[in-house]
């Protein structure tokens, strides 16, 4: 059974990861150079009921709670004013919730639980195409062809893979801008003591400014807005973002000046909820590629629940994969369309106009309830 998997972020490596401890072992077929090619972006938050529990099924959970945050868990809610809101702290080492853990921290510790040649480099995927007798042949950008049994687009939004199975198209949702603060503690430490080790929101009318603690002790600023007919090259601008929060508190704002480089702007997109397909052989979705979500904390966590359930469903059927992958797509769609759905619901709520009130009664009622939108993704 040669697999094929398109894609070598978390979704993809956690697919093969749990597959190489069931005797399969698959190549991921990764677009960039290496794993230092580019950053890989904040942190997240890893639920216990499905970014952990593939860790587990991957073996990999006492290497996750080795490098993983639990004081990342602590986050704050401002008013424009700075007026606090809420303050959840989580209890000091504990791991009973949604530790934090970098992005790029979880990527090495799969990549490292992988042998060396799982991974194949500088393969940007641009066609597949189904052979006569089964399986698919891949054509990447320099030319170079392999074949396969099984494909798995885990290739994110814009996935390639994903027009074999349907004709969705992502819409768009919202605008995020990112900028970075680096070496907080000691350049900028009363922005480091404002945003504590873990997340901080201020949230005004139909728009949030974010700040997240990295692991390496940076800090990444997240500004979320509607999405809008402006173009982003409206956004590249520090002058430009002050002025979208006139009248906010210097302290909150500082955040904006502090960023090292120039704001980095980009479109977020969603598939519609429910997204579905009709089964084909040898093929299927996983991740942002199956059910491209808002960015409210559940898009790695369900990428790598997809490959969890994907892979336990190859390893107990290796002679019957097509029932394997329909099997995995029915419970899946049921899944996602839940999450998506809700993920919606958070997205309206958090751009809202009454957004400050909204977000304090969901904290309040519950403390991180399940479903709570996660700070970590506001930046993207």
């Amino acid at each position: 059974m040669r697999i094929a998997i398109a894609g070598g972020g978390l979704g993809g490596l956690t697919l093969a990861r749990i597959l190489h401890r069931h005797g399969i072992d698959p190549v991921v077929y990764e677009r960039e150079a290496s794993r230092s090619a580019r950053g890989q972006g904040g942190s997240l938050d890893l639920h216990p009921e499905s970014g952990q529990k593939a860790l587990a099924e991957a073996g990999l959970a006492g290497r996750f709670r080795s490098a993983a945050r639990p004081e990342g868990e602590e986050h704050r809610i401002l008013d424009p004013a700075g007026r606090l809101l809420v303050h959840h702290k989580p209890q000091p080492g504990s791991f009973a919730g949604r530790p934090e853990i970098d992005r790029s921290v979880l990527r090495d510790l799969l990549l490292d639980s992988l042998p060396g040649d799982t991974v194949a480099w500088r393969h940007r995927l641009v066609a597949a195409t189904p052979r006569p007798g089964g399986g698919f042949g891949l054509t990447f950008h320099d030319g170079q062809r392999a074949d396969c049994d099984i494909l798995v687009g885990a290739d994110g939004a814009r996935s390639v893979v994903r027009p074999l199975l349907t004709d969705v198209q992502p819409a768009y949702v919202s605008t995020v801008v990112e900028l970075s603060i680096s070496d907080a503690d000691r350049c900028h430490p009363d922005l480091a003591e404002l945003v504590g080790p873990g997340n901080l929101w201020c949230v005004g009318v139909n728009q949030i400014l974010s700040a997240q603690r990295l692991g390496d002790g940076s800090i990444r600023v997240g500004i979320s807005v509607h999405a809008e007919d402006r173009d982003l090259d409206g956004y590249r601008s520090k002058r430009t973002l002050r002025e979208m929060f006139d009248g906010w508190n210097a302290r909150l704002t500082a955040l904006i000046e502090a960023a090292d480089g120039g704001p980095r702007p980009h479109r977020i997109e969603a598939m519609p909820a429910g997204t579905r397909w009709a089964h084909q052989p040898g093929i299927t979705l996983i991740g942002d590629a199956a059910h491209l979500m808002p960015p409210v904390g559940e898009g790695a966590n369900q990428a790598m629940l997809d490959a969890a359930e994907l892979a336990g469903a190859l390893a107990a059927n290796p002679a019957e994969p097509d029932s394997a992958i329909r099997a995995y797509e029915a419970a899946m769609f049921h899944r996602a369309e839940q999450v998506a759905e809700m993920s919606a619901r958070v997205q309206a709520m958090m751009l809202s106009p009454t957004a400050a009130d909204d977000i304090v009664r969901f904290f309040t009622l519950r403390p991180k309830p399940a479903g709570a939108p996660d700070a970590s993704s506001l930046g993207g």
